[in-house]
């Protein structure tokens, strides 16, 4: 295959560099086309353009692949945990054991929040949405740890704030959580591994811990990994072009919590949740809305199936079905919507409408289910979902910084009015 492209632009030829991956992804490198035509190119939502080059995570829609740092996502979440996991997003490699236990132990040891966060905390009306809180209080950490806003930072301080911020994310969720159900604030243990600590301060009171399920702590793990990182995603996409201005860490995390809170991104599974909800209200009838749904007349959409990359399949959601099955049998929930979501589910899988057009349930369709199993709230969904990408987050911030790519600057095509005279406001009609 040649090495360049030609393009024809008034009658003159441009040659491009052709680009390839190491798993044979190909881009024209147009970096160099303004400079040659003064011509820039259109691509609204940056379907078709490769902002970066990144060595973190792979993802085939067609094939139905994700890899983390070349590892299946299958692997993945069949054999780590997502401490290991956000390891190996944010350094490249899977730890040892020396390296894992450090790293767990130094997550462990950074999760009390700084004092005085509380109070900030506390002056959030308890009826405010967790996303709103928790891009808040991260955005705050820089004023507890203002060595974190200098562009030169030494390689220690950065480690320091990457450990702080997976650390004390978890905490400031279920604090919250708590917040909003007016409930005492529970201080992280430091024997307990990630999930469980989570679990711990979420459903912790001062008179009685919280009875540690290892199913349900499984089924949080996987989900955590399955959300790790997704490549150049909206949010993913905002941490880096906030980054790229060499904001802080927690600044650009925020920009991406805020990012992933929008309706279109993190917040589907929340979606997935408030449809089975309308559905029960409605009598049940989970035939009637499939129906609904292939109506191409009306407007109501099936929230949890297909999805916008995933062509044939969503790898993610293999696994998490057979976690979504465990943790229903385990707890033997009884739930109305869980059952609505479970015909749902079937009837999509043999109807041959949703089949032909690959309509399949996707991760948000289980990763809701599980949620609301367990007993978080439809508006904590989309905070879960902050939480497992927060390494993805941090290994895309990390490897801009590293490969010292320039600030972010995207072009328009200017569409307004054109140059013309300013008139005095008494001659104005």
């Amino acid at each position: 295959m040649s090495d360049t492209a030609e393009l024809i632009i008034e009658g003159k030829s441009i040659q491009l560099p052709v680009i390839v991956g190491t798993e044979n992804e190909k881009a024209i490198d147009i970096s160099s086309l303004r400079a040659k035509t003064g011509f820039v190119t259109l691509d609204s939502g940056y379907k078709n353009t490769g902002a970066t080059t990144s060595a973190i995570t792979f993802l085939d829609g067609e094939e139905g692949i994700l890899h983390y740092r070349g590892y299946p996502i299958e692997q993945l979440a069949e054999k780590s945990s997502f401490v290991e996991v956000a390891y190996l997003l944010i350094y490249g490699e899977l730890p040892s054991q020396a390296q894992l236990d450090d790293f767990s132990s130094q997550i462990s040891q950074h999760s009390r929040l700084p004092e005085g966060l509380e109070k900030i905390l506390a002056g959030f009306p308890a009826n405010a949405h967790p996303m709103g809180i928790l891009s808040a209080l991260v955005s705050a950490l820089t004023a507890f740890y203002p060595e974190s806003v200098e562009p030169n930072q030494s390689k220690e301080q950065i480690e320091l704030n990457i450990t702080r911020l997976i650390a004390q994310i978890s905490t400031i969720a279920a604090w919250v959580y708590k917040h909003g159900k007016g409930e005492s604030l529970v201080q992280p243990k430091e024997n307990l591994d990630y999930c469980s600590n989570f679990l711990h301060m979420m459903f912790s009171t001062p008179e009685q811990d919280y009875e540690i399920n290892p199913v349900v702590v499984d089924a949080l793990n996987k989900l955590l990994i399955l959300h790790a990182d997704h490549e150049q995603n909206c949010s993913t996409s905002t941490v880096r072009l906030v980054g790229s201005s060499h904001a802080s860490l927690y600044s650009s995390i925020s920009a991406g919590i805020n990012a992933l809170w929008g309706p279109l991104h993190g917040g589907a599974n929340q979606e997935v949740i408030e449809m089975l909800e309308a559905i029960k209200q409605d009598g049940g009838n989970s035939q009637k809305w499939l129906e609904k749904a292939k109506d191409k007349n009306d407007p109501f959409r099936l929230m949890g199936f297909g999805h916008r990359v995933y062509k044939n399949f969503d790898p993610r959601a293999k696994i998490i079905k057979a976690a979504c099955d465990n943790i229903l049998n385990n707890l033997g929930v009884n739930d109305p919507t869980l059952n609505i979501a479970k015909e749902l589910e079937q009837a999509a899988l043999q109807d041959s409408y949703f089949v032909d057009r690959k309509l399949y349930p996707n991760v948000d369709f289980y990763s809701g289910i599980i949620y609301k199993a367990i007993g978080l709230p439809n508006e904590m969904f989309t905070v879960m979902f902050a939480i497992g990408r927060m390494p993805g987050w941090i290994a895309q911030w990390k490897e801009l910084r590293e490969n010292k790519e320039p600030i972010g600057r995207p072009r328009q095509i200017y569409t307004g009015q054109s140059a013309r005279d300013y008139s005095l406001i008494e001659n104005r009609s």
